[in-house]
């Protein structure tokens, strides 16, 4: 039983994650062709909220790695020899807990009116399910004036897969689908 249970409400958490939106907003005023090199905004990954189990240099790594390469595939280049790069790029991984409820409905009659109901008696269980959402967002701030010229984000569940290669492809994924939007059309 409390293993059906479990299922339904993986399969109901992950329907509701796959219906998110990727968020992008951008200044429309900026001529986003003259962009053509960018540097890390120290930090380059801030975390919220700053806890260690969450902070790691590893994930870091694979967040600066992901975003560079869907740059460069973007026609960006890294700034070479130290100089400004036209712009400043800074991510932030925010992780949240949230809650859903998930309602079973047991039992029920069967039949029809002119033969009449049988079955056990329909009862509901409710539960409150808690989850972790990772929001990567990704700012892409002009060189020269500072200000945000393009913001995009992407949540998902946390994945708790031990294994190092799930983890990069999933932020390779995301990184892939926020910057997809880049440059705005």
């Amino acid at each position: 039983m409390f293993r059906r249970l479990a299922l339904l409400a993986c399969v109901v958490l992950l329907s509701a994650c796959q219906s998110n939106q990727i968020n992008h907003d951008y200044d429309a005023s900026r001529d986003f062709s003259a962009y053509r090199s960018w540097t890390w905004k120290e930090p380059a990954l801030q975390y919220r909220p700053d806890d260690p189990r969450i902070k790691s240099d590893l994930t870091e790594q694979r967040i600066r790695q992901a975003v560079a390469d869907q740059l460069d595939q973007r026609g960006l280049r890294p700034a070479t020899g130290g100089s400004k790069g036209d712009l400043n790029v800074q991510t932030y991984l925010i992780v949240e807990e949230r809650q859903q409820q998930v309602t079973t409905n047991y039992g029920g009659a069967w039949g029809n009116p002119w033969n009449g109901y049988y079955g056990a008696p329909m009862y509901n269980e409710t539960r409150n399910v808690t989850y972790k959402v990772a929001t990567l967002q990704i700012d892409l701030i002009d060189g020269k004036d500072g200000k945000l010229v393009w913001r995009g984000s992407d949540e998902q569940m946390l994945s708790s897969s031990p294994n190092p290669t799930d983890r990069s492809n999933a932020i390779r994924e995301t990184a892939r689908r926020i910057l997809s939007n880049y440059p705005p059309k």
